[in-house]
């Protein structure tokens, strides 16, 4: 054994653990990324589950469907594989073999999973192949077995893995709740790669040497017991028993039936065979061979134990689950001596199983391959024969048992051959003892029998309307029960502050209007308030360029519906014309001008286009942009035609040229649409000959005559010269080719009074209707199309109505709600009463004017606190409109409940907006069926209100709030086509060159895919890939009947048409798929695989360091032009570390190309800067004390121009060159970068960030404050910086677009819905023609998979929890305000700080480490990584409160338990066999056997066989396991906090010190070191954290009554030296 690889394997992979991420392993409602379950792992971790007996098969079975079905259920796509050579590890657990064996037939046979058992080892060239094939994204194995060997064989599996970039994620620590699984991910990095390249041959030498090591202990194990029998042997044994039982049995049986029978024959046969060799032996060879037991049992013994098998067997034909949950349980273990025969039984089982595959062709029914033996019910039997019958309990089997009984043991009789077995009864005819001697050898269960009782009563509305049906079935206790009268009213009190930000929520809400407080007329606080407008405005504009508007309030006028077509014009006033006559005279004056400048620039703009088209080109259309007039730009136009037909025939005629430059051709027919599309009415006759000329040059005949036929003795076009000069290609395929991007969209020409800034399209005019009528809308539209711009209306409206009327904005991150609120403050403006604001933020750890703004920008959970807070009530009131972006995050990982508490519970008008959901007809209905329960409620509440008389003024308040204009309605407003097409490309790494290679999207598809469930409604192509397809088509099926109606030119949308738009294109796209979709349906799915298999790009897998070639694929990209570009990673060191190599390349190309003096120019320049400038401060002084003195003044004068040239010269010496910076100084002026600059000065990323942005560079992810984040997006937007890596923290709403998108990390993150949020970021409009998408480091199943999978569907959930459930309560039954309290100072030691620290780490700072990394020799250098226990005293108290805590939990669970689908709970619960059934009446040993039926009320029959009662629902850590699993309630539910956390092995996983550590050496870089955290993921632990610390503070201030109270100071003093730290990093 190579001990060395071994060891080394071993601390790579500890030293892993401490570096794994806790993390989702499945993204939401999403098919998951295809991942592997290790099947040996998946068998080592549910045997060595807590609540599981040894041998209890059922149980076991039952755990490991309970696993796979929540997978399943949450989206799980995978496989579980079982290795040939794992078999070996279990020689010294024989009793496991079978279990495995019998577990991989019955996930075979019994389910639809995907079992691969082909497999010899994970070194295999079978498994790297399949790895290649199949790609799957992570490996679930285990850290810990029963066997220090298999730890080895799960270690070679990890590392092997991870050599084929296969992320592995351990069994150890997982944890489930509704939505999703968490589990400790290691993921594949390249220094693993190149550790196991150089060192492969060693480890698959170890490997190899452990396997044979193995062998050789099988060989030895059998030897023990089967003497000369070698493997061989007994397999052809094992096969001459099943053979002779199929001659038995010809009518096929059961597998519990066959397997008892047989594996009791052939052990009995082999133990005979044992029993004969041992005999022959001398006492040396015995001592040598078996370390037998002197008593060991003999032939009849064991014969009476095999009876006592098949008996427990017939028991199992028989018992339905339910009768067998009721077994007493035996503590009594198996004597010592009997050991040697269950093994040799155990390795008869697992030869039998193994040879499954002789039953062929045999009616052998496998379904209850799960049950094949109950270890506890063998034991109850046992005990009966050998204790309670012997003492004169006599009870019979009853006919079916005692019938099947005999039947198995006659089997038995008959498969025995080499001596005879006896009769099926009497079943004991030795008095030899099994079991072992026990005190007590059956549990009494009724100690752990809880008390019976019921609910509490509660008196609700809440409760009685919406859990009424469900609570009248479950016991009540009386109002005079003891319990319920010993109940003492504790103290009330309500959410007066933020529990984060300590800032109380009223505010200035309540106070009278103009009236101000202390803190407001402090002029610092007004300072600050104004440079956060500035500020805000000046973030606003870096946004969009709207000017600013100022709202004045109005009397609402019904509006009309501008969606439908103009009525006849109506007569026009005096003041009308008037206006509309100024208008025009205005318009002439500019038109006369503009005709001007035109006149003064043609000729240098002709002259510039003759010298460089392309140049010349470019300053016409920067004229164009300017230019308002149409005859001025119509002529403009026409200009460019001649120039572009001057230069197309200059290149045509030039001698030598081989291929023409068809960009010139592009050119002239852009500037032909422009002037066919937008000025026809200006056209004269010679401007149609000269296009009709253009057209011909070009090759376009039929196209020319359309517009102006040729004459034959006109025509200057011989017909020799037309190849010269034509394009070679029709004009239908030259526009699709090589003018995709210049398509003519379709847009509406007339304006639409309520915008201002742009035409509207008949969709965004249908949302502005609406709103309008006070409507509700689901809006569904792809990135940048203008969906949002309704949201700017909608605030515009409610600000014009008046005062009172507040909008509320929800935005999933906190960086969305700081942009939508700076757009806000930069786009209106309105004179507001005093005390009240326009605009207002709340976040998590942020406020600003949230209850006294009329615009509230905010986060889901913010606006539910605010909903649910019984004094806010009033202010709830008076919102007229929500507006939810980005609504699908109700289907995301994390809040998604809180959305779909927010959307149930609003009253008003909402606006949901996103552009990825891929059943919004069902979130649609959904809605709609809200707001008709709302409808119901309000006229139900009005009624009520208007029949009564003595009104309150609560209720009057409600009338007016319903008497308001109020529409029901939800609309669906769907709007599909993007402005930009974007094309696919995958990057490949060649010879340390970057290569690309365009995706097709039709690659990404299969004949089988087209087949279920045809073309995915969001794959669109490009006009060019729509070519690609149809030349493919063409190509690969000679006689395809429709290939001439389908070619471009004789398409019937493209047929003679000048100016194909962009719909005619798409109805191409449209009827291309159809026809290749009829390929494949009508038998031609050969052509139509082989059109698929063409469109593939070639498959490149690079075995280069990916992260090492990033800064040359940033620098491909800007040498094609394709920055700015997004760079999307998935995790924040990746992030980080990016951006900082694309830097450092630059850096040292710039380097590489400075003079060799260049530095020691720089110092000397440096030296020689500070002595002029130290000079001129002598001078100055000098200067000061004495009277100028001319000749002094001029020595200043020389002095300080000196000092202006060297600094001239060392910029110009440090002036980085143009290539060797992605920034774009000419973007922004130098006075505004330093302004943005200056807001970081004193962040934590603040000069790390300034120096990326010098180079045009930046990283975007969660863990930046606010105001780095805002440094990247302004500077990015303004296009000073280029490149930006960044996290999913973009792809929600974030307005940053840019040319390309590049995905540069695989990960489960990246999904069919962030595939298409962050894709949708690459192409601007009115900047790029078009978008580009690159896949880097993105296996190519990956990249098909993202293009063809449906974004997900949104389920609605609402589920519920306990604080929701509570404050709902509360809020129907509170009014008033509690008083807020003030605290006095007081200092406390630090000993007593970090003691408290140490309890607050225990209890919020909670970040476990997977069990097996206390195994690991690491050194710490600043941090003990380790937390410490708990304080004694307080430990004790938390266990106090655990067990009260636990007590009432398990009482509710057992109440509950009357709701269970009992009919679900006796099925597996993936494979769904039934083991419910008529319980046996017959029988008295049954009866006497199945007597324990009280508590096991709660617990799940399959837990009930391994001995767990309800008693056991008081152990949280295993009641998950044993509860019953269809009443929907885990321990997660119970408010518990245990100090210490074990995994399903029962190891301790040990809690990080993170925070504790901090707290001692506030340093980030000691948590990166010693505690493996990333520093990004380190600062928002420790925010957290510090965030915690304050709402505590807050809440026990608000509690206490002492204002002095020593435990609510030390919070406080906590609370502000904590945070004071934290803002120091």
């Amino acid at each position: 054994m190579e001990v060395p690889e071994l060891e080394k394997m071993s601390q790579l992979i500890l030293e892993q653990m401490a570096e794994a991420d806790y993390d989702s392993l499945l993204n939401d409602f999403v098919e998951s990324e295809f991942f592997l379950i290790d099947g040996d792992s998946l068998l080592m971790t549910y045997i060595c589950e807590k609540s599981l007996r040894p041998e209890q098969g059922l149980h076991f079975f039952y755990l490991v469907e309970c696993y796979l079905v929540d997978l399943i259920n949450k989206g799980g796509h995978f496989a579980v594989v079982f290795f040939k050579d794992a078999e070996h590890v279990y020689n010294s657990t024989p009793e496991l073999l079978p279990l495995r064996t019998a577990l991989i037939l019955h996930l075979q046979h019994n389910t639809n999973i995907d079992v691969r058992t082909d497999f010899s080892g994970c070194f295999s060239q079978e498994w790297k192949s399949f790895l290649e094939d199949s790609y799957p994204y992570f490996l679930i194995v285990a850290d810990e077995s029963l066997s220090h060997l298999q730890v080895h064989l799960f270690n070679f599996l990890i590392i092997q893995s991870w050599a084929m970039n296969v992320n592995a994620v351990l069994f150890s620590g997982q944890a489930s709740d509704v939505l999703r699984l968490y589990a400790y991910f290691m993921p594949s990095k390249y220094k693993h790669q190149l550790i196991f390249q150089k060192s492969e041959k060693h480890f698959e030498n170890a490997y190899k040497t452990l396997i044979k090591q193995l062998k050789e202990c099988r060989v030895l194990a059998l030897g023990r017991l089967f003497g000369n029998l070698k493997w061989k042997d007994m397999m052809e044994e094992a096969c001459e028993t099943i053979s002779l039982l199929k001659q038995l049995w010809p009518e096929g049986s059961d597998i519990r039936q066959v397997l008892c029978v047989t594996s009791c024959s052939l052990s009995l046969s082999l133990y005979h065979h044992f029993l004969e060799n041992r005999s022959k032996t001398t006492d040396a060879q015995k001592a040598n061979i078996q370390q037998v037991e002197t008593n060991c049992p003999t032939l009849e013994g064991v014969t009476d134990w095999c009876r006592l098998h098949c008996l427990s067997v017939a028991f199992l034909l028989h018992l339905p689950l339910s009768q067998r949950a009721c077994t007493r349980f035996i503590t009594s273990h198996w004597i010592k001596d009997i050991q040697t025969f269950l093994t040799m039984k155990k390795w008869c089982e697992y030869f039998i199983l193994s040879n499954i595959d002789v039953f062929e062709f045999w009616n052998l029914d496998l379904t209850h391959l799960s049950d094949l033996s109950d270890e506890l019910l063998l034991k109850n039997i046992a005990f009966y024969y050998e204790n309670e019958s012997v003492q004169g309990l006599h009870l019979n089997l009853g006919n079916g048992i005692m019938k099947d009984y005999e039947h198995l043991w006659d089997t038995v009789s008959k498969l025995v051959t080499k001596f005879d077995v006896g009769k099926p009864f009497p079943l004991r005819t030795e008095q030899f003892p099994f079991l072992k001697k026990d005190p007590s050898p059956i549990k009494d269960t009724s100690k752990e029998k809880m008390a019976n009782l019921g609910f509490i009563p509660v008196s609700c509305q809440v409760v009685d309307k919406f859990a009424g049906d469900i609570l009248k079935d479950l016991p009540f206790l009386t109002s005079d029960d003891p319990i319920v009268t010993s109940l003492v009213k504790q103290k009330e009190f309500d959410e007066l502050v933020h529990w984060h930000s300590h800032r109380p929520l009223s505010d200035d809400y309540d106070r009278t209007k103009g009236q101000s407080d202390e803190k407001s007329r402090d002029p610092r606080h007004l300072r600050s308030v104004q440079m956060y407008h500035r500020f805000q405005q000046f973030y606003g504009k870096s946004l969009e360029s709207v000017s600013s508007k100022f709202v004045v309030p109005q009397a609402v006028k019904p509006r009309k519906n501008f969606c439908e077509p103009k009525s006849k014009k109506i007569q026009e006033t005096k003041a009308e014309k008037i206006t509309r006559e100024n208008k025009e005279r205005l318009f002439a004056k500019e038109e006369e001008k503009e005709e001007k400048k035109w006149s003064v620039l043609s000729f240098s703009v002709e002259e510039e286009m003759k010298e460089n088209l392309n140049s010349g080109i470019k300053n016409l259309e920067d004229f164009l942009k300017s230019c308002k007039s149409s005859s001025v730009k119509f002529r403009v136009e026409m200009v460019g035609i001649t120039a572009c037909l001057r230069a197309w025939k200059e290149q045509c005629r030039g001698e030598g040229e081989t291929t023409k430059d068809l960009s010139i051709a592009v050119q002239m027919m852009k500037r032909i649409y422009s002037v066919m599309e937008k000025y026809p009415e200006l056209l004269q006759e010679a401007d149609r000959q000269l296009i009709a000329r253009c057209l011909r040059y070009l090759g376009f005949e039929e196209l020319a005559s359309t517009l102006h036929p040729a004459q034959v003795t006109e025509n200057d076009m011989k017909e020799k010269k037309k190849n010269k000069y034509s394009v070679g290609i029709g004009p239908a395929r030259f526009q699709l080719q090589y003018m995709g991007q210049y398509l003519v969209r379709d847009e509406r020409k007339d304006p639409d009074p309520r915008v201002q800034d742009f035409i509207p399209d008949t969709w965004q005019r249908e949302l502005l209707d609406i709103v309008d009528k006070n409507e509700s809308a689901v809006i569904v539209a792809p990135t940048s199309s203008g969906k949002t711009y309704a949201s700017y209306y909608c605030m515009e409206k409610v600000l014009r109505e008046g005062d009172d009327g507040v909008v509320v904005y929800v935005a999933p991150t906190k960086a969305l709600v700081n942009q939508v609120a700076a757009t806000v403050e930069n786009r209106f403006s309105k004179n507001l009463p005093n005390g009240e604001s326009l605009c207002g933020v709340f976040t998590r750890d942020y406020r600003h004017e949230a209850l006294n703004s009329q615009v509230l920008i905010t986060v889901p959970a913010c606006f539910e606190i605010l909903l649910l807070a019984p004094h806010r009530q009033a202010w709830v009131k008076r919102i007229r409109y929500v507006i939810f972006d980005e609504v699908h995050c109700l289907g995301g990982e994390i809040g998604a409940e809180v959305w779909e508490h927010l959307l149930v519970m609003i009253r008003c008008p909402f606006l949901a907006l996103s552009a990825t959901i891929s059943n919004p007809e069902h979130l649609t209905e959904w809605l709609r069926s809200i707001k008709q329960y709302w409808k119901q409620t309000d006229s139900m509440i009005e009624k009520n209100t208007a029949s009564s008389r003595n009104a309150d003024c609560r209720a009057s308040s409600h009338r007016d709030y319903l008497l308001r204009k109020q529409s029901y309605k939800v609309r669906l407003v769907l709007y599909a086509e993007r402005y930009n097409d974007l094309e696919k490309h995958i990057c490949s790494v060649n010879n340390h060159d970057i290569s690309f290679d365009h995706f097709h999207p039709c690659a990404a598809l299969t004949t089988d895919h087209i087949e279920k469930f045809g073309f995915p409604s969001d794959l669109t192509l490009s006009p060019r890939e729509m070519i690609q397809l149809y030349d493919t088509m063409f190509e690969f099926w000679e006689g395809w009947p429709r290939a001439q109606e389908l070619c471009p030119e004789e398409f019937v949308h493209f047929k003679n048409k000048m100016v194909i738009r962009k719909v005619d294109a798409r109805k191409y796209e449209e009827s291309l798929k159809a026809e290749l979709t009829g390929w494949v349906k009508s038998g031609h799915v050969k052509e139509a695989r082989m059109v698929l298999r063409n469109l593939r790009p070639p498959s490149v897998v690079s075995s280069e360091n990916m992260a090492h070639m990033f800064p040359r694929l940033v620098e491909k990209l800007r040498q094609m032009e394709k920055l700015p570009a997004l760079f999307f990673l998935f995790n924040l060191e990746a992030v980080e570390r990016n951006a900082r190599s694309v830097k450092r390349f630059l850096e040292i190309k710039q380097q590489s190309r400075r003079p060799l003096k260049a530095d020691k120019e720089a110092y000397d320049m440096e030296s020689k800067l500070r002595k002029v400038r130290k000079s001129l401060e002598t001078q100055k002084t000098m200067d000061k004390r004495s009277q100028k003195n001319p000749r002094k003044m001029d020595q200043s004068l020389i002095h300080e121009a000196e000092c202006a040239n060297l600094l001239k010269l060392l910029e110009k010496n440090l002036e980085i060159p143009q290539d060797c910076t992605y920034a774009d100084q000419k973007a922004i002026d130098a006075e505004t970068l330093q302004r943005v600059f200056d807001r970081v000065k004193f962040s934590r990323k603040g000069a790390e960030l300034k120096a990326l942005a010098a180079r045009g560079i930046g990283y975007h992810h969660s863990s930046l404050s606010a105001k780095e984040k805002q440094l990247v997006e302004i500077l990015f937007r303004k296009g000073f910086i280029r490149v930006v890596t960044a996290t999913g923290t973009l792809a929600l709403g974030i307005n940053m677009p840019c040319k390309s998108v590049v995905f540069a990390q695989n990960s489960v993150y990246l999904d069919a819905l962030n595939y298409r949020q962050m894709s949708g970021r690459a192409g601007r409009r009115g900047q790029d023609l078009g978008g580009d998408v690159y896949f880097f480091g993105i296996p190519l199943p990956k990249i098909e998979k993202l293009i063809k999978s449906n974004v997900p569907e949104l389920r609605g959930q609402f589920p519920l929890s306990i604080s929701l459930i509570l404050r709902l309560m509360l809020l129907a039954s509170k009014a008033d305000d509690p008083e807020d309290a003030k605290a006095k100072s007081k200092h406390f030691s630090q000993d007593v700080m970090e003691k408290l620290v140490l309890v607050l780490a225990n209890l919020f700072g909670r970040k476990y480490l997977p069990a097996k990394f206390q195994d690991a020799t690491l050194k710490f250098y600043q941090s003990k990584v380790f937390l410490e226990d708990l304080p004694e005293d307080f430990k004790a108290a938390l266990d106090e409160y655990n067990t009260n805590v636990t007590k009432d939990f398990a009482s509710f669970l057992l109440i509950v338990s009357k709701l269970a689908d009992m009919k679900q709970e006796h099925q597996l619960p993936l494979s769904k066999i039934d083991f419910s059934g008529q319980e046996c009446e017959d029988s008295q040993l049954v009866s006497h056997l199945m007597s324990c039926k009280e508590g096991r009320i709660a617990i799940s029959p399959f837990a009930c066989l391994s001995g767990n009662s309800d008693g056991s629902l008081l152990h949280l850590e295993t009641s998950d396991h044993v509860t019953l699993r269809t009443i929907g309630i885990d321990s997660t539910r119970a408010p518990v906090l245990w100090p210490q956390e074990f995994d399903h092995q029962g190891r301790r996983m040990q809690l990080s010190a993170y925070a504790l550590d901090f707290y001692k050496h506030g340093s980030l870089t000691g948590l990166v070191q010693d505690n493996r955290i990333n520093e990004g993921a380190a600062y928002q632990l420790l925010k957290d954290f510090s965030l915690t610390i304050q709402s505590i503070s807050v809440s026990l201030r608000e509690l206490c009554e002492n204002e002095e109270d020593n435990v609510v100071l030390a919070f406080e003093q906590l609370s502000e030296t904590f945070n004071e730290k934290f803002e120091n990093v």
